[in-house]
């Protein structure tokens, strides 16, 4: 194996490091096979699912520790193999390409042999150009704006908190009350205060926040700061790419395929899906990837002009694209043309000529997905008279989603549904919420051609085996077939309890040894409230005082005395609230939860409606948090 190792360059060799130990995040130096397809994606090059499984194949033939693990060195190992085969140029190109890549110094904890960390020039000018169009007119923001995409700015701008909190909510609006961001008199406990506020945020839209803390961000760290940011534009540019947000996508469905197997398409394939569409209709030549079949421009100039020619939304005069650009035989030259064309779109972000050159993946997909947002051109899908429609994803549903996505599970859950048919999500859970799981006995990826089902259905049969037998789950009436079939109920049944049990981890030593259920959390509110004088008793997790928030804003002032800010609450005429002010008071309390440094997931809607699942997470995990010795706020608990 050193063999392999001593080929590649140490600017090669970190990069690989980095993108093994963000998949690898029990750092227990292994990943399973199928976790691959992650993998490749982490190092910034999506490969077709059936590549990957050749990939597999081939190495479990080979694997002389029949361990069906794979080590970092036996990355290294199918990383050197890919070189001499026809996929070697653009993978190497894709995660290991030297030019514009930054490295500085640190060991990583994470690895015996240590690593630095390095990131790409190419895509801090990127994110940097796109904050800055993102936010340009936000007052807060005056202080930071414009940053100079040439120098290292953008890693300082995330020190106070402002910019980061403004970035989640560009990507997923209405996220961040933005009354609980602190934008005066910005002392290091405030700007602790903000980062801890965004770091609890980006994980309630779904971003993977582990090993990173208030610390890091406020100290600039490059790997960090670019690896969150990347999650957070990425958040916001996929928002709408799911079918049941835009049902237009309904018309990439293939002549055999059922609209079922769209919703397991990940965004990355949809867009894919997407180009290859407006290409066929422009009768020219289809592409596999973001990466080799983007380089000579020639796909964007077709897209662009298929997008231009279908009109454009706002009614004005349509946009003719200038296809001359074709002929320039310097293909530099070609994509700046191209991208001039963009420009006349609006849409010429993220990709300089060169990034569209040298077929940089990551900002490819970004500057696609984009344009999708910007001029979809997708037309209402009719079968027979009929007009198919999907139901879209509920909020309690992307709650759950966004909870197993900010816990690093693998692949990412794109539909709750359908993801999770195989079991294998599921069970990562299990491990999350400390019930060992035995994955000898689980069926992994790449499945048998014939009998594949039976393998998913075997797994999802061990879920429930361990969710009865050793988690204590309630699961009377379900079994592994429905999690198979993808059954709302059933489903959505596991999961909360999941999730629940995973909120209550926090509150296994504060029982006397005794099992934190319901009444232990509600009798510790009540007590808590009543111990200042506050008179917002509750009596149930459904208790309708709940819906005015004013319960939980009271106990945040127990918790943290002098954190809220009393003129933005509304107690209403004899606590009668309107809906607004009902849902502004929910807003305003789950921003300051979160500001505090309680992990809440609840929505503001949890609290409007009392939803009783979601109010007693969001009690219990304030409970968690002000039962604990107040601790130096600067010092927060890596996350």
């Amino acid at each position: 194996m050193e063999n392999h190792i001593t080929h590649i360059s140490r600017g090669d060799l970190e990069e690989l490091r980095d993108a093994f130990n963000r998949i690898d995040i029990d750092n227990s130096g292994y990943v399973s096979d199928f976790e691959l397809h992650e993998l490749f994606r982490e190092a910034n090059y999506y490969l077709p699912g059936y590549k990957v499984r050749e990939i597999i194949e081939t190495f479990i033939a080979g694997d002389t520790n029949k361990d069906e693990k794979i080590s970092f060195d036996e990355f290294v190992s199918i990383y050197q193999e890919l070189k001499s085969k026809e996929l070697s140029e653009s993978f190497r190109k894709c995660i290991s390409r030297r030019d514009g890549i930054r490295s500085f110094g640190g060991i990583s904890g994470i690895s015996s042999e240590g690593t630095q960390h390095s990131y790409s020039d190419e895509e801090k000018v990127a994110f940097v150009n796109w904050i800055n169009k993102a936010l340009a007119n936000d007052p807060d923001c005056k202080h930071l704006l414009p940053m100079n995409p040439d120098n290292d700015s953008l890693f300082t701008s995330v020190r106070d908190g402002i910019l980061l909190c403004k970035m989640i909510n560009h990507s997923q609006p209405d996220t961040i009350d933005e009354r609980v961001i602190n934008t005066k008199k910005l002392t290091t406990f405030k700007m602790t205060e903000n980062l801890v506020l965004a770091l609890n945020s980006a994980s309630a839209i779904g971003c993977t926040v582990i090993s990173i803390d208030a610390i890091d961000l406020m100290a600039g760290k490059p790997h960090l700061v670019m690896g969150l940011l990347w999650q957070v534009i990425k958040v916001g540019l996929f928002a709408d790419i799911e079918v049941g947000r835009t049902e237009g996508l309904i018309g990439l469905l293939g002549d055999s395929e059922k609209l079922e197997h769209l919703l397991v398409v990940s965004p990355e394939e949809l867009l894919l899906r997407w180009v290859n569409y407006h290409l066929q209709i422009a009768g020219t030549k289809t592409i596999n990837n973001f990466s080799d079949d983007i380089k000579d421009s020639r796909t964007y100039f077709y897209l662009l002009h298929q997008l231009a020619q279908h009109g454009r939304e706002d009614h004005k005069k349509s946009i003719k694209i200038d296809m001359r650009g074709l002929n320039e035989r310097n293909l530099n030259r070609r994509a700046e043309l191209m991208l001039q064309q963009a420009a006349r779109l609006d849409c010429r972000q993220f990709v300089s000529p060169h990034d569209v050159t040298s077929g940089n993946s990551k900002l490819n997909l970004a500057f696609v997905a984009n344009l999708f947002n910007m001029h979809p051109r997708l037309q209402q899908v009719h079968t027979e008279g009929e007009h198919l429609h999907i139901e879209g994803e509920t909020k309690e549903e992307k709650t759950f989603r966004n909870w197993m996505n900010s816990l690093g599970v693998t692949p990412h859950v794109n539909h709750l549904y359908w993801d999770l048919c195989d079991g294998l999500i599921i069970l990562q859970l299990y491990e999350k919420v400390n019930i060992p799981v035995n994955w000898k006995k689980v069926n992994r990826p790449p499945y048998p051609v014939l009998g594949a089902n039976m393998k998913k259905l075997e797994n999802c049969n061990y879920a429930v085996e361990l969710g009865k037998t050793r988690a204590q789950f309630s699961l009377v009436g379900i079994g592994g077939e429905n999690l198979n079939e993808g059954s709302r109920v059933h489903t959505l049944s596991l999961v909360w309890q999941l999730m629940r049990r995973y909120t209550l981890l926090v509150l296994s030593d504060l029982g006397d040894g005794n099992k934190v259920g319901d009444q232990i959390i509600l009798n510790w509110v009540n007590t808590t409230l009543s111990q200042k004088r506050k008179d917002t008793q509750i009596t149930s997790f459904k208790d309708k005082i709940i819906s005015t928030s004013l319960p939980v804003i009271d106990l945040i002032d127990v918790i943290a005395p002098g954190t809220v800010k009393w003129d933005m609450v509304k107690r209403g005429d004899r606590g009668v609230l309107s809906e607004e002010d009902k849902y502004n008071n929910a807003k305003y309390a789950v921003s300051l939860a979160r500001k505090i440094g309680a992990r809440v997931y609840a929505l503001p809607d949890d609290l409007v409606e009392v939803n009783p699942k979601m109010v007693l997470t969001l009690f219990a995990c304030l409970m968690g948090h002000g039962v604990k010795k107040q601790p130096d706020v600067t010092k927060q608990p890596r996350i």
